[in-house]
């Protein structure tokens, strides 16, 4: 018999959100790390619109918001001219901005997160050596006193980074290739007057057009606090084959991160304006690099994170992905840990996943090229530079060819609406019988369960109608093991006394018809989404057989 349902190694932001996510859903799990206190760096520092939802549906939200701050968009500079300023600006209707903080502080939240579920990080504590049976992984873990422990568990999540041993134990490749240039990191305070709430980009290119110079500064919490990546001389850069700088890791404490005065001399060549560096936290060097494992699990061992894929560190992709990597896999290896789940959920984490970070790892490699030749990698006007925004911030993600996700052939969704495996959007303006305040629908849908929302128009909004659609939820929740919420959306022009209140399942009202805007519903429509705030399905008209049918698919 296992020790433990699931073993988590790395305590960075995606081990610790898979850690909590299990947690949360009621699974019994250790998260161990080697290090014996977390860095206190700020090693990424972009956190993604997606990301904030994310939180929110977790329940952390709120912590990230009083300590991150808005990153507003990009001022550009090629040969010292400023060329169109780059604003991150999103539609009111999505609910969270672009916003940065350092990991060391996203680590800090997650943490505290984790630890009100009684789960606390193991360190430190190495992973030495792990073993696959078949029904359950043997992990051998050092302890800080000495002591070797065998630990059985039933699966073990690697969110080890880069130099994955949970990665190379399960047998995953993981192929790829290294630019030639080799960066420089700051965090320090610059004395300038440039807007707040913007990042800076300044490019030198030579004769030939291409990039001979660039600095990269983003703003983070503090006073004129901001994070720089530079150039490294190449005088500095050591061999051709880049090994005194990491490949695609930020060398930490390696002792060849720049000093004050190294940084100095950039801002001097490459500021828009004169400024002066101080207050230097750290510094660090790194070369950018772009791997990916060929899958994301063999049996009961997964990867997750920088164990999993690592890019140009282009636009905040990075930790965002990986933090979606743990966000999709928690909830899947809970119904399986439960024995409720059937064998497509477990398979679908690499179906759903590599795909999205293949796509992260090809647009930031594409980018770095760009960005090497003096152009913006948000470039575009119109609805197109919108849908450029959309994707970087992660709103894009979508999983249509997911074997948990409904076929899109099987009901033709509206052109205005969100089709099976996309995210699922917030609004606002719901109200309910007993709050004399609207309510968003990302408040019904922070929970662990699915939610199925059944829309009642006007040919539903009555007792027959609304018994028809009560009947499709009794179903779905048995077929979902209890593990489902149900709720009836009503339109805004159902009357409020249309149907007797204390009726289950309970009701909200679409008064002010940001749902109807954001789904399209049509009258009697059921919307299935899943606890990772994907849309699962879309069921017109709603029928208990076909609700039932397609939760099967992950319901054992």
């Amino acid at each position: 018999m296992a020790d433990v349902d699931v073993l988590v190694v790395g305590a960075g932001p995606v081990g610790l959100t898979a850690a909590a996510e299990l947690r949360r859903h009621g699974v019994d799990c250790r998260i161990v790390d080697r290090l014996a206190v977390p860095k206190p760096y700020a090693k990424a520092v972009g956190v993604l619109p997606r990301t904030l939802e994310v939180w929110d549906a977790m329940g952390l939200v709120r912590g990230a918001l009083d300590d991150a701050v808005p990153h507003r968009g990009q001022l550009v500079f090629i040969d010292g001219k400023p060329r169109p300023r780059v604003e991150l600006t999103l539609p009111p209707e999505i609910p969270y901005p672009f916003a940065t903080l350092p990991q060391c502080a996203t680590e800090r939240l997650l943490a505290e997160h984790l630890a009100r579920f009684g789960t606390e990080v193991e360190r430190p504590t190495e992973l030495r050596s792990v073993e696959m049976r078949p029904d359950e992984v043997e992990a051998v873990l050092a302890h800080a006193d000495g002591r070797t422990e065998r630990l059985h568990a039933r699966y073990v999540v690697g969110c080890d980074g880069a130099h994955s041993l949970v990665r190379k134990a399960a047998g995953l490749t993981f192929e790829g290739d290294a630019f030639p240039e080799q960066y420089m990191i700051g965090d320090v305070e610059v004395d300038w007057e440039l807007p707040a709430g913007y990042s800076m980009r300044a490019v030198n290119l030579d004769a030939n057009g291409a990039m001979d110079d660039m600095l990269v500064c983003i703003p983070m919490p503090g006073v004129r606090r901001y994070w720089l990546s530079m150039l490294r001389p190449r005088a500095r850069a050591g061999g051709d084959d880049g090994s005194s700088a990491g490949d695609g890791v930020l060398d930490l404490g390696d002792g060849q991160g720049p000093d004050l005065g190294q940084i100095q001399a950039v801002l001097d060549r490459l500021s828009p304006e004169p400024t002066t560096a101080s207050t230097l936290r750290w510094s660090s060097t790194f070369r950018a690099s772009h791997r990916m494992v060929d899958r994301y699990r063999n049996g009961r061992l997964f990867v997750a994170g920088d164990a999993a894929h690592i890019h140009p560190p282009i636009g905040g992709q990075g930790l965002n992905t990986g933090v979606q990597d743990a966000f999709n896999l928690a909830w899947k290896l809970a119904l399986t840990v439960r024995g409720l789940a059937t064998d497509d959920v477990l398979e679908s984490y690499h179906a759903e996943r590599h795909p999205v970070a293949q796509e992260v790892v090809d647009r930031t490699v594409r980018h770095a090229r760009t960005v090497r030749h003096g152009r913006s990698g948000l470039s575009g006007s119109g609805d197109d530079a919108g849908m450029l925004l959309r994707r970087q911030a992660q709103l894009l993600v979508a999983y249509p060819d997911s074997p948990l996700i409904q076929s899109q052939a099987a009901d033709a969704t509206p052109a205005d609406g969100p089709a099976p495996g996309e995210r699922a959007p917030d609004c606002r303006g719901l109200l309910s019988d007993l709050a004399t305040y609207p309510r968003r629908l990302f408040d019904l849908l922070r929970t662990p369960r699915h939610v199925l929302l059944l829309f009642a128009g006007p040919e539903h909004a009555s007792d027959d109608g609304a018994a028809r659609l009560e009947a499709c939820a009794a179903e779905a929740y048995r077929a979902a093991h209890g593990l489902l919420d149900a709720y009836l959306v009503t339109a805004a022009e159902v009357p409020e006394g249309a149907r007797p209140v204390g009726r289950r399942p309970p009701r909200v009202r679409d008064a002010a018809g940001e749902f109807r805007d954001a789904y399209a519903p049509r009258d009697g429509e059921a919307l299935l989404i899943r606890p990772d705030g994907y849309l699962s399905g879309r069921f017109h008209p709603a029928v208990p057989e076909r609700l039932t049918a397609h939760l099967r698919r992950t319901f054992a």
